[in-house]
């Protein structure tokens, strides 16, 4: 009874401390920040975790040095408003944040946590790259008492309170049934669907896949999968892939994207193949990013479920109470909107 005491004051501490936030949001422009709402916490699960039982050195937030990991290059909307997000709230709040980017190079990142603690990191923000690999860096982490803030993918066999604080993130299982009642509404609940898978070793992918084909399985018996190809959360990748899949099996009639980027390119891929997108062939995804979401209203995409990057102010308010002496939940999951023909032109200015 206790531990969900602890649990029910740690999430109305986290989503008050979100919602402050929405009244400084980010700047828009074409930088892909957006001028959306800032993440608000739904849930937290599993023990909490002090300082004292973490062991981690205690520092006054106000002089640590936070290191951020950045997995990939800041090549499409959801990493470089994530990075962003990191950098103005570290501002914000008046630490300093070193930054490392893998450009997705597992080995790349492994070395980038160990270098940010060699600079001095007393405190560390990870966006993994893959659910798996990082144990090195962990290690390493741990040996220097310096807690570990995870976002945006779970690493899997990693132990919460003790390879790292906790993980902040949305519920990718629910995305992924989300974007199949998109798909079931949007057709009808029939037709023939491919799925672009996102990139292979992370949990994002494998959970994004299972909600959605759990969801057909259970409420939309009518659309099929006849084909899955990765396209490595890229544009260029899911166009290409599209065009291979549009010409192997011309009955496909809906794609499912695992990223908008991915979308998109399967967007310039229906169009080539002479087909009208958002008609001929229904196209959903996951992310939430402005392009994206201007296609539903250009009527060339169907549905978007959000997947909310703004990370910074609910990281550093975590690591701020982790210090102050408050338990942290090993799992913080995060409120996702959704976006639809029906509120797509309202919403658009504010997406990333």
């Amino acid at each position: 009874m206790k531990s969900s005491l602890r649990l029910s004051a740690t999430l109305t501490t986290l989503a008050a401390l979100t919602l402050t936030g929405c009244a400084n949001p980010e700047g828009g422009g074409s930088s892909g920040t957006g001028s959306g709402g800032q993440q608000t916490a739904s849930a937290a699960s599993g023990p909490t975790c002090t300082i004292e039982q973490y062991g981690a050195t205690k520092v006054d937030f106000k002089n640590a040095v936070v290191g951020f990991s950045q997995s990939e290059a800041e090549a499409n909307p959801f990493r470089i408003t994530e990075t962003q997000s990191i950098t103005d709230e570290a501002q914000k709040q008046g630490v300093q944040l070193l930054k490392r980017n893998a450009n997705s190079n597992l080995g790349q990142q492994v070395s980038d946590i160990q270098g940010l603690l060699a600079q001095g990191a007393n405190l560390l923000v990870v966006a993994p790259l893959n659910s798996e690999g990082l144990q090195p860096a962990l290690d390493a982490a741990r040996a220097k008492h310096v807690p570990v803030v995870t976002i945006d993918r779970k690493l899997s066999s990693a132990t919460p309170c003790k390879d790292y604080l906790t993980f902040i993130g949305s519920d990718f299982v629910e995305q992924g049934k989300r974007a199949a009642a998109q798909l079931v509404k949007a057709t009808g609940g029939t037709g023939k669907v491919a799925i672009l898978l996102g990139a292979t070793g992370n949990n994002v992918t494998t959970d994004r896949t299972s909600g959605f084909k759990d969801y057909l399985a259970a409420q939309g018996k009518g659309l099929t999968v006849v084909a899955e190809q990765t396209g490595e959360f890229t544009r260029e990748k899911g166009q290409s892939v599209t065009e291979q899949l549009l010409q192997a099996h011309p009955e496909i009639t809906a794609v499912y994207a695992e990223n908008d980027e991915m979308a998109l390119g399967a967007v310039t891929a229906i169009s080539g193949s002479g087909r009208k997108p958002g008609k001929d062939v229904k196209v959903v995804s996951v992310d939430g990013t402005r392009n994206a979401v201007q296609g539903i209203v250009d009527g060339t995409i169907n549905g978007v479920v959000e997947s909310n990057p703004r990370f910074g102010p609910l990281a550093m308010s975590t690591l701020r109470d982790f210090l102050s002496g408050k338990g942290i939940p090993n799992t913080v999951t995060i409120k996702d909107k959704e976006y639809d023909p029906g509120n797509a032109a309202a919403e658009v200015a504010g997406a990333y």
